[in-house]
Order: C-alpha cells, then sequence, then structure tokens
C-alpha cells in the first residue's frame, strides 16, 4: 500500500470506513490518523499521517507469537488466528507501531446494551485476543480493495502487489520516492508514505 501525504487531507475517511467495515469495539482502531504540526507562526504546517498495521515482511510480533496465532501468509499479508489467540499480549509489545488491540469485550457505544449493527459483528470479535488490520483480506479475497482504500475520498491510497514492479503502487513507490515509517526498526513495512 502507499498512502500520499501530499492528497490525505485528514478527513479521518479511512478511520471510520475501517470501523463500519470491522464493527470494532470501542477503543479499538485498526487505522488512525495522526496529525502534527511543524513550524511557527505565520509558517505552520500541518500534516495528517494514516497509520494502521504496516504488514511488515520482518514482522517483529510474528517470533514472540507463543501459540503461532500469528501468521505471515504467502502473499505478505500478517494475520491472526483467533482461535489460537490467548490474548498474552506479547505482539502488542512487539509492534513498534502500536498496530494492535487487545480485545476484552467491555462496552457498547450506547450504554451497556449493544445496538443492532454492534451485535451484527459481534462474530467477527471473541473475547480476551487481539486484533487488527489485516488489508481487508476478506474485500481484496473477492477483487474489492481494502475498506481505507476504497473509501478515500482524496484518493490519497493505493493498494497493490509491492512484488509486482509493474503495478501502480510499485511505480508510484519509485517515482515519487515512496518512504517506510520508521525503517530503523528493521520490520521492512509494506505501506510506503509517498512525501508531502
Amino acid at each position: 500500500m502507499a498512502i500520499d501525504l501530499r492528497r490525505c487531507v485528514g478527513c479521518y475517511g479511512c478511520q471510520v470506513a475501517c470501523k463500519a467495515e470491522h464493527v470494532t469495539r470501542p477503543g479499538i482502531m485498526w487505522a488512525r490518523v495522526l496529525k502534527s504540526e511543524t513550524g511557527t507562526f505565520p509558517n505552520v504546517r500541518r500534516l495528517s499521517l494514516p497509520v494502521l498495521c504496516m504488514q511488515c515482511r520482518e514482522p517483529a510480533c510474528l517470533p514472540v507469537c507463543p501459540t503461532g496465532a500469528t501468521v505471515q501468509r504467502p502473499d505478505g499479508i500478517v494475520t491472526i488466528d483467533r482461535a489460537l489467540c490467548i490474548g498474552c499480549r506479547y505482539c502488542m509489545q512487539a509492534c513498534p507501531y502500536g498496530a494492535r488491540y487487545f480485545s476484552d469485550g467491555d462496552g457498547a457505544y450506547f450504554g451497556a446494551t449493544p445496538t443492532p449493527y454492534e451485535r451484527a459483528g459481534a462474530g467477527e470479535h471473541a473475547d480476551g485476543v487481539v486484533e487488527k488490520c489485516d488489508f481487508c483480506i476478506e474485500r481484496v479475497e473477492r477483487g474489492l480493495e481494502p475498506a481505507c482504500v476504497a473509501n478515500c475520498m482524496t484518493r490519497a491510497r493505493v493498494f497493490g502487489d509491492l512484488t509486482d514492479p509493474e503495478s501502480e503502487v510499485s511505480r508510484l513507490v519509485r517515482a515519487k520516492g515512496g518512504f517506510q515509517l520508521n525503517p530503523e526498526f528493521g520490520t521492512d513495512p509494506c505501506v510506503y508514505y509517498l512525501p508531502p
């Protein structure tokens, strides 16, 4: 995935689309938008930085999982097998991007009783396990883009095969000088940012 920081306006559309697609519980945000300001008045610049699971080629979360619940698929997407996850949260500690969340089952959006929408999505989540972005693999397997990409109003996100040098995402990363967030972590993320 490539995210064009020049096109991103920080609208939170990706964050809302992800939450709606996966019916994540209160406090769990698989996609987030971080904001920062640099400079001094009147020369101030605001930057919106969308973050999600980086789907690392060398994921730090993988070797620390004691049950093998964290798996890297042949296509590189890192997933969590909820049936194997024991909720130890070692992977949360190992992830340098803070992209994993513990689902404890506490709380509903409006009072103690979940809404019909929340009940409909409850089957996607188990109590006492860790969750994270998986590039919407259920959508990708149906030939669709991840929800955050499909719902980006400025088309700041491009999803595709980074191993194919002719794919749109690979060409954009090369042509626009795409960079990884914190490459010093040694995880080799598959999410690239195009400079603002």
